[in-house]
């Protein structure tokens, strides 16, 4: 299950409030400023900070 367009010109980060986008594989939203990457679950983005990952955490 894909985030429409419509939903990803809203949501931002709650961290630094920068706009987000998807990744590749589609399996998250990545902070444009901070490069946090927030999962996506059963089609629902989780924008908890705490949920997020660092890229460096990518293993």
């Amino acid at each position: 299950m894909s985030i429409s367009q419509e939903l990803l010109d809203i949501l931002v980060c709650p961290e630094d409030k920068a706009k987000l986008k998807l990744v590749a594989d589609g399996s998250g939203l990545e902070c444009q400023k901070c490069r946090r990457i927030y999962p996506i679950r059963d089609g629902i983005p989780v924008m908890l900070v705490e949920e997020a990952r660092l890229p460096e955490q990518e293993n």
